[in-house]
């Protein structure tokens, strides 16, 4: 198990920017796939994007794709989400997770740990 731990929300103007960071406790994110997760208000939990154990792979939901990056730092202790050219439609709960799988990366079933979440809000 690897305890998680969310930070970088808050609340910025549609076309702005915002950096989020998942850091690992306890334990390093060697032999995980991280992800990130978010649920915009009144709505189920969706994909955003994942790396893979060696951080040599990405996933991106293609509502994010081409604006956010995933990427996990060379000490195998944080995983950051670089969020561009931010959109209304991009404010939600983000949740970082953590599992072994490498085939259920945008499932939520893929992932054992979750973080508590950070709120982002993008305003128009």
């Amino acid at each position: 198990q690897v305890q998680l731990v969310e930070s970088g929300g808050g609340l910025v103007q549609a076309g702005g920017s915002l950096r989020l960071s998942c850091a690992a406790s306890g334990r390093t994110f060697s032999r995980y796939t991280v992800a990130w997760f978010r649920q915009p208000p009144g709505k189920e939990r969706e994909f955003v994007a994942a790396v893979n154990w060696s951080g040599g792979t990405t996933y991106y939901a293609d509502s994010v794709k081409g604006r956010f990056t995933i990427s996990k730092d060379n000490n195998q202790i944080l995983v950051s989400l670089q969020m561009n050219s931010l959109k209304p439609e991009d404010t939600a709960v983000y949740y970082c997770a953590a599992g072994r799988s490498d085939y259920l990366v945008r499932a939520i079933i893929g992932y054992d740990d979750w973080g508590q979440g950070t709120q982002v809000t993008v305003s128009s």
